[in-house]
């Protein structure tokens, strides 16, 4: 194949190339700048895309002897994945970046372009696998459970996981692809995982969106109505936070109380004890298959609502365009925002961006 190794600048892409290169397949390597303004060094394992980044992912591209560009993705990237994070918090809900650059920028415009110029797939270091059936391909875990990627994944349509490669989905472990990086003699082999959000990377998302949404003082909510305190701005506040919200009015019983629901249209946060936020029902209407559609518009299956989460067996049913998913234990904390993946044991189904969600807790309880 003609393969476009997308490379980070990070071990897992490095490594993914590597195994395309020695697969035998015509590998050309891209790096994405996504920053008119991108940092020159990192910050530890905070942040990517910057200079130094770049420069890390020539050098491996240079040793496995492949040809190297940099594109410039950083209009589409503020236009798709900073705006819409923006404005997603404004609306009071809590998204999921990574999600949105997956479904974008990495499998949308830079699988877009790569097509264009005749190359047969896109490349990238991430941890999940595909499998070829009679029915078409399928997206399926990794065989690392700790290293798992599918998650983020599950945004794939089946055209594009038809022109996807992912080298490093059968390998058992993270040390694995670092040793097997050391002794290619790629530089990048103990470097440190991204963690946080790229785009912000000192880590303060709170004043990150201070400055872009601006600060409101508002008031907080019991789930009575009652005013129990006041804030400095709702777009601080996600759904399950504890810390940091300076209640005037403690709670009857004592106990902690945790934000429920943020309302951006008149400045709220609502708060609640901790078993309010358990969840017995999410719904959205923004939902894609990956691969193959359900047979049914009723359907079993599992439910992970974090990248890191553990599956929820649970029941799903699409209605006038509506996707609602019922588990059979409640879910704990969702937020409005979050993308719920659902899979069948390790094949992923699909996804959808939660819109609605139902507390399993009565207000009156």
């Amino acid at each position: 194949m003609r393969v476009l190794a997308a490379m980070s600048g990070g071990v897992d892409s490095a490594v993914a190339a590597a195994r395309a290169v020695e697969a035998g397949h015509e590998v050309v390597g891209v790096h994405l700048a996504l920053s008119r303004a991108g940092g020159t060094l990192r910050a530890g394992s905070r942040g990517c895309c910057t200079i130094e980044d770049a420069m890390d992912a020539r050098r491996a591209a240079d040793k496995l002897g492949m040809p190297f560009y940099v594109w410039d993705f950083s209009e589409r990237f503020r236009d798709d994945v900073i705006d819409d994070f923006v404005a997603e918090y404004r609306a009071g809900r809590t998204p999921n970046p990574c999600m949105r650059c997956n479904e974008k920028i990495k499998f949308a415009a830079l699988l877009e372009r790569a097509l264009e110029l005749g190359f047969d797939a896109v490349c990238t270091g991430h941890y999940a696998t595909l499998v070829d059936t009679p029915e078409g391909r399928e997206l399926h875990r990794a065989s690392d459970n700790a290293k798992d990627q599918s998650y983020v994944l599950g945004v794939l349509t089946a055209e594009q996981l038809a022109h996807t490669y992912f080298p490093l989905g059968s390998t058992p472990s993270k040390a694995l692809v670092r040793a097997e990086a050391e002794a290619r003699g790629l530089s990048v082999a103990q470097k440190p995982d991204s963690h946080d959000i790229c785009f912000i990377p000192d880590g303060d998302t709170r004043g990150w969106l201070a400055d872009k949404v601006g600060a409101e003082r508002g008031e907080i909510l019991d789930r009575t109505g009652a005013v129990v305190g006041s804030h400095e701005g709702a777009h601080a506040f996600t759904v399950g936070q504890r810390r940091g919200l300076q209640l005037g009015v403690p709670a009857a019983d004592g106990k902690p109380r945790f934000v429920l629901e943020v309302r951006p249209v008149n400045n709220t946060v609502v708060v609640g004890p901790k078993e309010a936020l358990a969840c017995s029902e999410i719904a959205g209407e923004r939902f894609t298959w990956a691969g193959r559609a359900p047979s049914t518009d009723s359907f079993a299956c599992d439910v992970q609502i974090r990248a890191h989460a553990d599956p929820v067996p649970a029941f799903a049913s699409l209605v006038d365009g509506l996707l609602t998913v019922r588990p059979d234990t409640p879910f704990d904390g969702v937020a409005p925002g979050q993308t719920a993946v659902l899979y069948d044991g390790t094949r992923v189904v699909g996804q959808f961006t939660i819109d609605r969600t139902v507390s399993a807790v009565p207000v009156d309880a």
